[in-house]
C-alpha cells in the first residue's frame, strides 16, 4: 500500500490546483445557501437580514410561470440529451466507414470546430441565418412555396431551433468519445465478420454497435442528472420576451429574479431547489452507471 501511494503522489500533487479551485469557486459559494431562508437585502447582509424560513419557496411555487419554467427546462433538456446521445453516435459510426484518413481527420475538424464558438457569435449567426425576410433558410422555404417560419419569436418552434443549433455546435465534440470507443474495439472480430460472410452494414450491426454498448449505456446514464440543465447560455442569448412561454427556463428565470428584479432570496430558493433535485438525479444516474456499465469515480 506504501508503494502505490509513493507511485501515485505526483498524480494527487497534480489534482491540488484544481481542488482548491473548486473548493473557492464551487463550495465557498454555497455558504449563500441561507440567503434563500431569509429576505435578503444586501445593504444589510447576511447577518443582518430577517430570517423568514420556507417563505420564498412557497413564494415560488404561487408564481404562475413557475411550472411552466420547469416543464420548459425539462422539456428542453429531455430534448437535448436524446438529441445529443443519437446524433454523435450515428455520425462516429458514419465516420468510422470513411476509409481515407485524409477525408475522415477533415471531416472530424470541421464537425468540431463549432464547438469552440460560443453562443454569443453563434446566436449572431442564428438570427442571420433564421431571419423571416433575408434568412437562407426561410429563403429556402419561400422556393419551396412555404410560407416563411419566425424561428426565433414563435413558441411554437423556439424549442426545437434551441435543440438543433445546440446539436449542430456540439455533435462534433460528443462523437470523438464514440470514435475512441470504436477504435478499442478488437479488429480480430472484424476479421472474424468478413470470414462469416459479413458486410459492412451487418459488421456495424452485430460487430460495432455491441462493443460500443459499455459507452452508450454510460452516456445515456450519466446524462440523467442534466436534466434540469437546459443550457443558460444559449437560451439567455437566444430568447426574447416574445418566447418565454416556450423558451424561458430555471436557469434565466433565476436570473431575470435575482438579478434584474433584485428578488436574492427567492432567485437563491429556485436555485437551490434545483440543485437539490439535481443531486438526487445525478446520484441516481452514477448508481446506474456502475451497475450498468461498472463505472466509478474512485
Amino acid at each position: 500500500m506504501n508503494n502505490k501511494w509513493r507511485l501515485q503522489l505526483p498524480l494527487h500533487l497534480m489534482i491540488i490546483p484544481g481542488l482548491v479551485l473548486v473548493l473557492i469557486f464551487s463550495y465557498g459559494p454555497m455558504l449563500g445557501i441561507v440567503i434563500a431562508f431569509q429576505k435578503f437585502t444586501p445593504t444589510r447582509g447576511i447577518w443582518g437580514s430577517p430570517w423568514i424560513g420556507l417563505d420564498n419557496f412557497a413564494y415560488v411555487m404561487q408564481l404562475p410561470s413557475f411550472f411552466q419554467v420547469i416543464w420548459n427546462t425539462v422539456y428542453i433538456a429531455v430534448m437535448k440529451i436524446t438529441a445529443g446521445l443519437a446524433v454523435p453516435l450515428t455520425v462516429a459510426v458514419l465516420m468510422n466507414e470513411i476509409r481515407k484518413e485524409f477525408v475522415k481527420r477533415t471531416v472530424q475538424t470541421l464537425v468540431y470546430l463549432p464547438h469552440f464558438l460560443s453562443w454569443v457569435i453563434l446566436s449572431g449567426i442564428l438570427v442571420d441565418i433564421l431571419s423571416p425576410s433575408s434568412g437562407i433558410v426561410n429563403q429556402g422555404l419561400k422556393w419551396l412555396g412555404i410560407e416563411p417560419v419566425f424561428f426565433m419569436a414563435d413558441n411554437s418552434w423556439f424549442p426545437f431551433t434551441l435543440v438543433l443549433s445546440n446539436e449542430w455546435k456540439e455533435f462534433g465534440f460528443s462523437s470523438i468519445i464514440y470514435l475512441a470507443a470504436i477504435t478499442s474495439i478488437n479488429p480480430s472480430l472484424y476479421e472474424a465478420a468478413v470470414i462469416d460472410g459479413a458486410n459492412r452494414w451487418k459488421q456495424t450491426w452485430h460487430v460495432t454497435l455491441p462493443g460500443m454498448a459499455p459507452i452508450i449505456v454510460l452516456m445515456v446514464t450519466l446524462s440523467i442528472g442534466n436534466v434540469l440543465n437546459a443550457g443558460f447560455e444559449q437560451v439567455f442569448n437566444m430568447y426574447s420576451p416574445v418566447v418565454y412561454e416556450s423558451g424561458d427556463i430555471i436557469d434565466t428565470f433565476v436570473y431575470r429574479i435575482g438579478i434584474v428584479d433584485a428578488q436574492y432570496g427567492v432567485a437563491t430558493a429556485i436555485g437551490l431547489f434545483k440543485s437539490i433535485v439535481s443531486f438526487v438525479l445525478l446520484s441516481v444516474s452514477y448508481l446506474l452507471a456502475y451497475r450498468f456499465a461498472n463505472y466509478r469515480i474512485f
